[in-house]
């Protein structure tokens, strides 16, 4: 037997199920993160506990975790859904990403290595061909991960988890730089600029293209958010 922080016996069945929670939490974070699911999806707990193969109180207990924080929102007794930013949500995310996005990127440039030059190299071919092939779901998936080998080169654990939950609440918003964004290529300019600034081992010239990809993609964002105010 454990004890919980009350001092109370915990039982093998408790601890499962804490720990699928847990798992639950985690899988539905990193999917919101990486804009697995389009603003206004609905996740009744039936489906996430089938799609993570969990009971449903583990779903559950996941998704009330994730409303509490705000990276969903219950819009009925049993309904809750992804939300769209609003304009003031999307501002504050956004300054709040290029301080600390642009902190990371700057502290940990120096220390991108050739595997991780490659790396990103090889993930931004990925993100083009999923852009010209019109399969922004993947390009989203891909993109998060080559923002976050860049960030995590800082190796500071609290600064990469402040990220992450900014992540968490725009990461569905990202659905709303397509076509634009992929037409006008902003991104993979951004990208290619940062990777560029690595080889030369200049942290200034990282920073300063990982911010313009922030800035670039408020832009499109922010007149998202405005037509949807208009049509409502």
């Amino acid at each position: 037997m454990n004890e919980n922080t009350t001092g109370e016996e915990l039982s093998a069945s408790d601890l499962q199920s804490g720990r699928l929670s847990d798992f639950a939490y985690s899988s539905i974070k990193e999917q919101l993160a990486r804009g697995a699911y389009k603003p206004g999806h609905k996740l009744p707990i039936r489906s996430v506990a089938e799609m993570l193969n969990v009971g449903a109180t583990p779903a559950r207990e996941a998704i009330n975790r994730l409303v509490f924080e705000g990276a969903l929102v219950m819009v009925g007794p049993k309904t809750v859904i992804v939300p769209h930013l609003d304009l003031a949500a999307l501002y504050e995310v956004t300054q709040m990403r290029l301080a600390l996005e642009g902190l990371a990127t700057e502290k940990g440039a120096l220390r991108a290595t050739n595997d991780i030059v490659d790396k990103l190299l090889a993930l931004q071919e990925k993100i083009t061909r999923s852009l010209d092939e019109k399969r922004y779901g993947d390009a989203l998936h891909d993109n998060k991960e080559f923002h976050f080998t860049i960030y995590r080169l800082c190796e500071m654990s609290h600064l990469l988890s402040t990220i992450e939950a900014l992540w968490l609440r725009v990461g569905a918003s990202f659905h709303d730089l397509y076509p634009e964004f992929a037409e006008a290529k902003y991104g993979v300019h951004n990208h290619l600029a940062a990777i560029e600034g690595l080889v030369d081992k200049d942290p200034s010239a990282v920073r300063a293209a990982m911010e313009n990809d922030i800035r670039d993609g408020y832009r499109r964002l922010k007149k998202a958010a405005q037509e949807r105010l208009k049509r409502q």
